[in-house]
């Protein structure tokens, strides 16, 4: 079921001042923000050869990043994004074996224009999981 992996989000508390981090600092290419309102947060990626990091800031105080935020002000980790050829049949299957889908299970178009899931961080050993369908 699940492809390669997407990216790996973090949680951060200034975007801009990520974002700089990674490019002055790392030297990466980091894409310029986009902003989120249906998911609320506004987000840059972080190009690798392999794979993305995809840095978060909250788009609000109703922003389930204000709230992963006012418990690590520092930010942190808060998703791995796992890619998937059919997410329906993906969700499906999930559902099937007893894992939760947050919201109201249907897909959301997600940063790259594409359907996205997440998973309960509870069924996968409190990790946050996000599938991509590619």
């Amino acid at each position: 079921m699940l492809g390669r992996v997407n990216h790996v989000a973090i949680a951060v508390p200034n975007l801009a001042s990520a974002a700089e981090s990674y490019r002055v600092t790392l030297g990466a290419s980091v894409t310029e923000p986009q902003v989120l309102p249906e998911h609320g947060v506004t987000v840059v990626f972080v190009t690798l050869p392999n794979t993305k990091v995809e840095l978060l800031e909250p788009l609000g105080d109703t922003s389930p990043i204000a709230a992963f935020l006012a418990r690590n002000p520092s930010g942190g980790m808060h998703h791995i994004c796992y890619e998937v050829e059919d997410i329906v049949a993906a969700r499906d299957t999930l559902k099937a074996s007893g894992a939760r889908v947050l919201g109201d299970g249907e897909p959301k178009i997600g940063a790259h224009g594409k359907p996205v899931l997440f998973l309960h961080p509870k069924d996968f050993q409190g990790t946050l999981i996000e599938l991509e369908q590619v």
